[in-house]
């Protein structure tokens, strides 16, 4: 099934804002697909495309510093973060 360009960009947006309510911890791309109840894999491509468009970094990394062999989890870059800051504290003025 195709899922149309419009709905990829919901789907994304949605995944930006769980990254911006859980900052600044990062999130395992199986919670993020979890929470917005789609497929691991189509999420993983959506991150993806984050990732190129300069909105979310990978971390490979845990937090003891071990390199991830399969596992990945995601953060907002912090230019994404300070924009939905700037958006999110625009609208709690209106």
């Amino acid at each position: 099934m195709k899922i149309s360009s419009e709905k990829k960009e919901k789907i994304s947006e949605q995944i930006l804002a769980l990254l911006f309510m859980n900052s600044p911890k990062p999130l395992f791309t199986f919670h993020i697909a979890r929470e917005i109840v789609r497929d691991e894999e189509f999420v993983k491509d959506l991150l993806l495309d984050l990732k190129k468009k300069g909105l979310v970094v990978r971390v490979n990394k845990n937090p003891e510093g071990l390199t991830y062999k399969r596992r990945a989890r995601w953060k907002l870059t912090n230019e994404a973060y300070e924009a939905y800051k700037k958006h999110s504290s625009a609208n709690q003025h209106l």
